[in-house]
């Protein structure tokens, strides 16, 4: 009896000793255990997920959970793991294009154009921001995603957009690329994720955008207060404040969709006189002829100043006046054109020079406000007289005009408008010179011209220098 109680008792401290054992070493085999199946083979009992709030948790048959105790949850790679969740069409080709990063130079490229096969909104291109952000927790090829992110914007109608550029900010690691000491300030800690992070702060510095605070936030977060994009975001907000208002003409960043207020716009724009006159000669509109065909009317716009009426007015009736054009005038992105109606230089042996009132010389001129001062004031007591330039004189102009189409028809019926405030110009000859080129811009794409009309084309425009020889001659 005292011999079997002896064995017992060994067996049980026996017992105790490898439940310590595996007491000790539960956690180091718990931490190498990759999947569940291998949880529910190591414990011999099966096994089932449980889903939590915040968290997922691993419970077996008759194990029961007090108030505020949970099991812990295992780490275990996706690698190794043989179910995968279901990932939509972007994931996928996250997914391809990390696998196939190092066969193609370009590798983001695709999920952009995949993103964007039906439309290119502000939401798909932040859906492919966030597949990216969630692909990897580490964010690799997050600097070609960036790069190619940044080439995208226009396509998509995000390039003027605070928030994406913040969006795209946040891609970078955080507290990574943040330098520990002076020597790697220095030295430029990590130079390739800091070029790319003035490369981003430089495009938005291109459409004129203004960072905000959490744009700072984000870039002290990433590369620290003492980095080149955060020095390139402290010249960006010291600098474009005072260039802001320094424009006393500024475009608006949404120019109007109508033709004919574009060219109110643009005339205005150009004209140096505060009292010219805007014109709109005809709207544009559609006419159905006798025949059943669609006749399309351009718009025609022009502007006239009060002294450019006085000029016409005095205008020699044997000397012809010429149509030019079309001249481009760029607003932002959009290209206009216009014309112009203009004479050639006055001769010096016709120059007449306007007499001054004595009034206006006499005793009583205010000294401190002249009307008249016979001072060179285009030069300085510093310059240098023995270098001179030829001033070019150019010949006056009349009036300027904007047209739907650049043809001779259409500028004709501006003439034509003309009259009716200077009649003098029904006398004058008058002489096109116009460019081939906007033309064919300007008009439809399904006209087609016959081969005898291509001809009488050639022969116009041929025609037309030869004209002005003549007259000059």
């Amino acid at each position: 009896m005292r011999s079997e109680w002896s064995s017992f008792q060994h067996i049980c401290d026996s017992s105790a000793v490898v439940c310590d054992v595996i007491i000790m070493n539960a956690p180091r085999h718990l931490l190498r255990i990759q999947c569940i199946g291998c949880v529910a083979c190591f414990l011999g009992k099966p096994v089932k997920r449980l889903v939590l709030p915040a968290r997922a948790h691993l419970q077996t048959p008759g194990s029961q959970h007090n108030y505020g105790q949970l099991l812990r949850p295992f780490h275990h790679s996706a690698v190794c793991s043989t179910s995968r969740p279901s990932q939509t069409q972007l994931e996928n080709t996250a997914d391809d294009e990390t696998l196939n990063k190092g066969k193609s130079l370009v590798t983001h490229d695709d999920l952009f154009e995949r993103a964007a096969r039906d439309s290119k909104t502000k939401a798909d291109f932040n859906r492919v921001v966030d597949v990216f952000s969630k692909k990897d927790i580490r964010r690799r090829g997050h600097v070609e995603f960036i790069y190619a992110a940044l080439k995208k914007m226009p396509e998509f109608g995000v390039e003027q957009d605070i928030t994406v550029y913040n969006k795209l900010l946040d891609v970078f690691p955080k507290e990574v690329f943040v330098p520990r000491n002076f020597i790697q300030r220095m030295f430029n800690h990590y130079p390739r994720q800091q070029e790319c992070g003035v490369q981003l702060l430089e495009q938005m510095e291109n459409y004129g955008l203004m960072p905000n605070v959490e744009t700072k936030v984000l870039l002290a977060q990433i590369f620290g207060e003492k980095s080149h994009p955060m020095r390139k975001y402290q010249r960006i907000m010291y600098w474009f404040p005072k260039f802001k208002h320094a424009n006393p003409f500024p475009v608006p960043h949404v120019l109007p969709s109508d033709p004919v207020e574009l060219a109110r716009f643009s005339l205005t724009r150009i004209a140096d006189d505060l009292d010219a006159k805007i014109t709109i000669y005809q709207y544009p509109s559609t006419d159905i002829t006798e025949t059943g065909e669609e006749v399309m009317r351009p718009h025609i716009v022009g502007i006239q100043s009060p002294d450019q009426r006085s000029l016409l007015a005095k205008h020699n009736p044997r000397k012809p006046v010429f149509v030019e054009g079309p001249f481009p005038l760029w607003l932002r992105k959009t290209c206009v054109h216009y014309y112009l109606l203009r004479a050639d230089p006055i001769p010096p042996e016709e120059k007449v020079e306007e007499e001054f009132d004595p009034e206006m010389i006499g005793p009583e001129q205010s000294l401190f406000y002249p009307q008249r001062v016979e001072l060179d004031l285009e030069r300085d007591m510093g310059d240098d007289f023995s270098f001179i330039v030829d001033d070019v004189e150019e010949g006056p102009v009349y009036a300027m005009c904007m047209a739907g189409q650049g043809d001779q028809a259409t500028l004709s019926q501006w003439i034509s408008g003309l009259q009716e405030t200077c009649p003098i110009l029904g006398q004058i000859p008058t002489v096109f010179r116009l460019d081939s080129g906007p033309r064919e811009l300007q008009t439809s794409s399904g006209a087609q011209q016959t081969p005898e009309q291509e001809v009488e084309t050639e022969q116009i425009i041929e025609e037309e220098p030869l004209l002005s020889q003549r007259v000059k001659q």
